[in-house]
């Protein structure tokens, strides 16, 4: 048993197929299958059944998943650990960024880490909040930008926290105001995210506690469409301050959202919590301390 066959089996069940699992190893579809096939091999036994266009696990395949998770993540932590005797002279980091907002709060971060540590290998995952506290769960990342989470199997240090403003069409009754509350928007479609973001799940909760359920008028994890989605005329969309006000054009008018403090966008960086945390992970969790934007 190879790490990459299992990594490559791990993969095609966090991803959901093999297609996908194939985009996020950088392999083809085809080298998946066959990792994978030979992992059974080697194991002599199935670890997976195809119902149709659904992959299930078999009992050995839940073994192997659960045992396999473990394995991944140890393996990590010994590397990172031998990368840590060279004093930052080499090494990787592993890190997760939040798809919504990364251009305006991680491109310059990113670039300032590279120039001061510029023989770590940084590897990136972009990905909702869900997509980013699974990968760092299962050992594939070390550092996670997500929504601050409640589950106690994180360690998170705060890096900021923005209000929401909503994006509306330039024609739309509410569109004179100076603000905008959240049940005057009640009768207005929303333009939501993918559901892997938990933002999701806040706004459709405070919606709820306010008497209604949205109407949903689309959805992206791409801020750029949903901002022309609005000029569209197609609903509105809440988005952190900072991202809003890049996305200003005709057609739409931004308004600050009055909305209660658990509705906002607080992105905190997590691992582990109790993993051990490289060189390169402290590295970046001090130039994030140093530049954290907390609204």
């Amino acid at each position: 048993m190879e790490f990459k066959q299992l990594r490559s089996f791990i993969e095609v069940i966090h991803r959901g197929g093999f297609t996908q699992a194939a985009g996020t190893l950088h392999i083809s579809q085809s080298a998946v299958s066959k990792q994978v096939a030979q992992l059974e091999q080697d194991l002599g036994q199935p670890l997976l059944e195809r119902q149709g266009s659904q992959l299930l696990l078999t009992e050995a395949g839940r073994i192997v998943l659960a045992r396999g998770e473990v394995l991944m993540r140890q393996r990590q932590e010994l590397l990172n650990e031998l990368d840590d005797l060279g004093q930052m002279a080499r090494g990787e980091l592993h890190l997760g960024l939040p798809l919504l907002g990364s251009d305006a709060l991680f491109a310059g971060l990113f670039a300032e880490y590279r120039r001061r540590y510029p023989n770590i290998a940084v590897h990136l995952l972009e990905g909702g909040s869900r997509t980013i506290e699974q990968a760092v769960k299962s050992g594939e990342l070390e550092l996670g930008g997500s929504l601050t989470p409640s589950d106690p199997a994180f360690a998170s240090e705060p890096f900021c926290n923005e209000p929401l403003d909503a994006l509306l069409p330039v024609d739309h009754a509410l569109a004179g105001q100076a603000e905008v509350a959240l049940a005057q928007l009640a009768d207005t479609p929303f333009l939501l995210y993918q559901r892997s973001f938990v933002l999701n799940d806040r706004l459709l909760n405070a919606c709820q506690q306010l008497g209604f359920t949205p109407k949903e008028g689309g959805r992206s994890g791409q801020a750029d469409f949903l901002a022309a989605l609005v000029a569209a005329g197609q609903g509105v969309v809440l988005l952190p301050r900072i991202v809003a006000q890049a996305l200003e054009r005709p057609g739409v008018v931004r308004l600050p959202l009055s909305a209660p403090d658990y509705l906002r966008w607080d992105i905190a960086f997590i691992w582990r919590r109790g993993a051990y945390l490289s060189r390169a992970a402290q590295a970046w969790l001090a130039l994030m301390r140093e530049s954290s934007r907390k609204v």
